[in-house]
């Protein structure tokens, strides 16, 4: 398995090298007896209490905590505690270490000491939570409530022998930063809710008139690669909202029709033959979310059951990309193209190289799997942590991926269109699929007389 600070090197940004040092893996001389409950292989962390690691993430005169061990630990921790709990107990270590730093011989490097723990404390977890909801806010700038905070606080106070002009100047700026982004988040949400629209209700829907403005995406954009381009533009807005803490929460607990019916046969098949390209683009993009999405689509009972629609679409392409998202063997072969996908990224010098979205579902499933077949803990107690650091390391490179810069140039229209389409139940796909091409057995007429039922029965 890779070094984690070289896997991890790129989500943690340039300038994480200058906090590695020589020996980061364990505690210098200013450990406590609990550094003896840590347990290394080869230089790495793979298990401890969870006091020790705990205090494995408080810095001391002569050492600071590797910052992928300090994701690791705070993605994980959520698993065994909450987060009030967590800055509880760690800031009481902070207290118990800086009253022995003030009683001892190393009185000197307290101001040291205190910025390490200031970087550890507002700079990295600010990292974490960048995004993080309002109303877990206090914990971090001291409007909790409670006295979970006390103890950070008490840490960050300036001592009148102290210069503490930079620290605080420093804390502000972080703070101000995590402030931003909470802001951001928020706006963003409320625009989510705005455009998301209802699942459309069957009976009115069905028996509306479409508005005379009204047009399908043919009418909006004729070119698959635009499209392309602009469904990318959407998957990675979403999923740069996505929080690391999101994901790792999601793992531990799963413990109006006729405004869109195609009539004409020609038009559906040129619709088929639209979005077989738009995947075939989405595929070369990298954008492998919405490639699943549009295959599924296509694969919807009401659709794949338009044989004659089917029988005039050139549908090699769409073999293609079938054979790329096929389920079996766990998805070998979209494996196999995420991997080159991922290959490139790491080694392109531009936007448009760089960009990697997974299918969401199987990357959820992949970390949710990992999680359910490794246990939490060994048999002597000690925390598994050679499991939360690979977690960690695949969370780490989903992060890497939302951060990419969209390189297309937006369009508005497009986009408007697509957010705002109504979405229709199945119920109502196959009422438009039997309008379209008429039930051809008895098991679809049958299903076509109890749709006509229930829509009289709603009129």
């Amino acid at each position: 398995m890779p070094q984690t600070s070289v896997v991890f090197s790129s989500i943690l940004g340039p300038n994480c090298n200058r906090q590695v040092q020589p020996g980061m893996g364990e505690r210098g001389g200013g450990a406590s007896s609990g550094s003896k409950d840590l347990i290394f292989q080869d230089g790495r962390l793979t298990s401890g209490s969870l006091e020790a690691l705990m205090e494995h993430l408080v810095p001391t005169v002569d050492y600071y905590p590797d910052r992928t061990y300090i994701f690791t630990f705070l993605l994980s921790s959520r698993v065994f505690m909450p987060p009030h709990d967590l800055l509880a107990r760690v800031g009481q270590i902070c207290l118990e270490q800086r009253q022995q730093l003030e009683a001892g011989p190393e009185k000197s490097q307290e101001p040291l000491w205190t910025q390490r723990c200031t970087q550890v404390w507002i700079g990295e977890w600010e990292l974490k939570v960048r995004n993080r909801p309002r109303c877990e806010m206090g914990i971090l700038c001291g409007g909790g409530g409670s006295l979970t905070v006390n103890p950070l606080q008490y840490l960050m106070q300036p001592r009148p022998s102290q210069e503490n002009g930079t620290v605080k100047k420093a804390i502000a700026q972080m703070i101000q930063s995590l402030l931003l982004s909470l802001a951001a988040r928020s706006q963003l949400q409320e625009l989510r809710e705005k455009l998301r629209s209802p699942v459309v209700d069957k009976g009115p829907v069905l028996k509306a008139k479409p508005p005379a403005a009204q047009k399908d995406i043919l009418g909006v954009c004729s070119d698959p690669l635009v499209l392309a381009q602009q469904l990318t533009h959407i998957e990675l807005e979403r999923v740069n909202s996505i929080r690391p803490e999101d994901l790792m929460q999601i793992i531990s607990h799963m413990d109006s029709l006729d405004n869109h019916r195609v009539v004409k046969k020609k038009h559906r098949t040129r619709m088929l033959e639209f979005f077989i390209d738009v995947a075939r683009e989405c595929f070369n993009i990298g954008n492998f979310n919405s490639m699943m999405a549009i295959i599924s689509g296509m694969n919807l009972s009401p659709v794949a059951r338009l044989k004659k629609t089917w029988s005039k679409v050139k549908t090699a392409k769409f073999d293609v990309l079938e054979h790329h998202m096929d389920p079996s063997s766990n998805f070998c072969n979209y494996r196999t193209a995420l991997q080159g996908a991922t290959q490139r990224s790491q080694t392109a010098n531009s936007s448009r190289e760089k960009i990697v979205i997974p299918v969401f579902n199987l990357f959820v499933k992949d970390i949710y799997f990992l999680h359910k077949i490794h246990t939490n803990h060994l048999p002597n107690g000690h925390i598994n942590f050679k499991k939360f650091w690979e977690i960690s390391r695949q969370i780490h490179e989903f992060m890497t991926w939302t951060q990419v810069e969209c390189p297309f140039e937006k369009d508005k229209k497009i986009q408007s269109y697509v957010l705002t389409a109504p979405i229709y139940s199945e119920e109502a796909l196959f009422i438009a699929s039997f309008e379209s091409e008429g039930p051809e057995n008895h098991m679809e007429k049958d299903s076509w007389k109890a749709l006509r039922t229930t829509l009289l029965n709603r009129a």
